[in-house]
């Protein structure tokens, strides 16, 4: 595959930047957590020759596809079919007690946007799938097709921020009676004509909303996230770093949170000396969520909405004080 082909990691250069402390230890180990294309695996791989890489998605197909741009690197990666709240048990099983960087690019790739027939643009017409992971699972037809009304109202509104949610679903149930969902443009439509003519006038495609709830849910994007990120923080090793790329702002809420509580001392505030056993296990390393440059946004349009957060560890973990130093 030509490089003209291949999607452009969102961060590159900056994401390199925050894990090349931790991944300059003689055997480095990376866990890139949503492989993708493996844009940002493949320049990590060529940028330390000692580095191993653990890679994890859960879409085959995009697993296949970086099998082949890393397959110069083939001795020094291990590709898993998993998903990214499964990271402690994927090192378990390759004999690993522990990575030096772990990688977090959220959301849909530009790769699963493109392929139409996946159904996760409104753009274009398509079965309504949604599904990262092909091989399991309900999908987007499945949701609107079997939700009670109420479910439906509240993914749309807590997931997509969609103010005329209830007018949105009302139409939904009202016209799976007769036709069940099968085909995104028919959504696009619904949507379309769910919403006031002034509201339709601003902010894009008013079907983006719609879609970004249903994919979330299909995938259980959250749920996962939530389990995801503490899991990360149990497995990375002292002095390693950990980097997660957020598109939307209930990911990078689940992120920021999570991180502040664990780079805190759990405290009162009034304490004069803070024990040793309060001290926070993480340092943050980026002054609240990092945005893409303009320069960038114009060369990859994707980048326009990263919120990029990174952390380091400075202790070892309370849950395993047997950890082994990384190289500072």
């Amino acid at each position: 595959m030509s490089e003209s082909q291949q999607h452009i990691p969102v961060l590159r250069d900056r994401v390199l930047a925050l894990l090349a402390p931790a991944l300059s230890h003689p055997n480095a180990i990376l866990v890139d957590a949503t492989l993708g294309h493996g844009g940002h695996a493949e320049q990590a791989l060529r940028t330390f020759p000692g580095l191993t890489l653990v890679g994890l998605d859960r879409d085959k197909s995009a697993l296949a596809l970086s099998e082949k741009r890393l397959a110069v690197f083939a001795e020094r990666t291990i590709l898993v079919h998993a998903v990214y709240d499964e990271i402690p048990r994927v090192l378990a099983e390759n004999g690993m007690s522990e990575a030096h960087g772990i990688l977090f690019d959220l959301g849909v790739s530009s790769m699963q946007l493109d392929q139409v027939e996946r159904g996760f643009s409104y753009s274009y017409d398509s079965e309504l799938d949604m599904r990262m992971d092909q091989s399991t699972g309900i999908t987007a037809a499945d949701v609107l097709n079997t939700y009670e009304p109420g479910h439906l109202v509240r993914i749309l509104r807590n997931y997509g921020d969609e103010k005329f949610a209830q007018r949105i679903v009302e139409r939904v149930v009202r016209e799976r009676e007769s036709e069940p969902f099968t085909r995104s443009a028919r959504l696009v439509e619904l949507v379309r004509e769910s919403i006031p003519a002034a509201a339709r006038r601003t902010g894009g495609n008013p079907a983006k909303r719609t879609f970004q709830a249903l994919r979330i849910e299909v995938n259980s994007e959250l749920d996962v996230l939530e389990r995801a990120i503490p899991r990360a923080i149990s497995a990375v090793a002292l002095h390693g770093r950990i980097v997660v790329m957020a598109y939307q702002s209930l990911e990078d809420k689940i992120v920021k949170r999570i991180f502040l509580d664990a780079s805190t001392a759990n405290v009162p505030r009034d304490l004069p000396v803070i024990p040793e056993s309060a001290q926070p296990e993480l340092k943050i390393l980026t002054r609240g969520a990092e945005k893409a440059s303009a320069s960038e946004i114009d060369e990859n349009p994707r980048a326009a909405s990263v919120r990029l957060r990174a952390v380091e560890r400075i202790r070892p973990s309370s849950s395993d004080k047997t950890k082994l130093e990384v190289a500072a």
